[in-house]
């Protein structure tokens, strides 16, 4: 299969080599569209961005399946979306190879500030919450940005927790999590006593 040699059919062609289950090189990538490392690096950028690039690449259908799929309203809605998404990374073996190869490398550039990822996905979920709130389903007593933050690392906690913890990952307790949560979001504290 010809790709395209641009910034596009490198992403492409290196989310089908994540998608095997195999390390992106970039040496190789370059290699294979026929352009040399400074050409590659000016139109992904290096290894990291290259990286968030593809796993971009695939969280966003994942996200939007598990959106237009899921049944229900308000906090369960929310709850259900999570859970389909993070059954996917759950489910996917390419995924947890990754994962696994890279454990540092793959924890920082999807669970920190340190890279973008987390902070599109949190932008993605924001919109789904926005979404109910408008519909009338969902009543917030917090910002939407800090609630939607709360919720990826909910899902973060859940599905990398056999990274973080040692136990097995698991998106029955992301949905039990998301739904609580949002339960509760709608209730402000009340007065603290001294």
């Amino acid at each position: 299969m010809q790709v395209a040699a641009n910034a596009g059919g490198a992403v492409r062609l290196a989310r089908r080599t994540f998608m095997a289950g195999d390390r992106i090189d970039v040496q190789k990538l370059a290699a294979e569209l026929g352009v040399d490392r400074t050409t590659l690096f000016r139109w992904v950028g290096n290894r990291d961005q290259l990286l968030v690039a593809v796993l971009t690449s695939l969280a966003d259908p994942t996200l939007r399946r598990a959106a237009e799929t899921a049944a229900g309203t308000g906090p369960e809605r929310i709850a259900r979306v999570l859970r389909q998404f993070s059954q996917a990374l759950i489910d996917a073996p390419y995924y947890r190879t990754f994962l696994r190869r890279e454990t540092e490398r793959a924890l920082r550039l999807i669970t920190t500030k340190a890279s973008p990822l987390q902070q599109h996905v949190v932008g993605t979920v924001e919109r789904l919450l926005e979404q109910e709130r408008d519909r009338g389903h969902l009543v917030a007593a917090m910002c939407l940005t800090d609630l939607a933050y709360l919720v990826v690392r909910i899902v973060e906690s859940f599905v990398y927790a056999d990274l973080i913890t040692g136990e097995q990952p698991d998106a029955g307790k992301v949905e039990l999590a998301i739904a609580a949560l949002l339960r509760g979001a709608g209730h402000p504290p009340g007065p603290t006593t001294h």
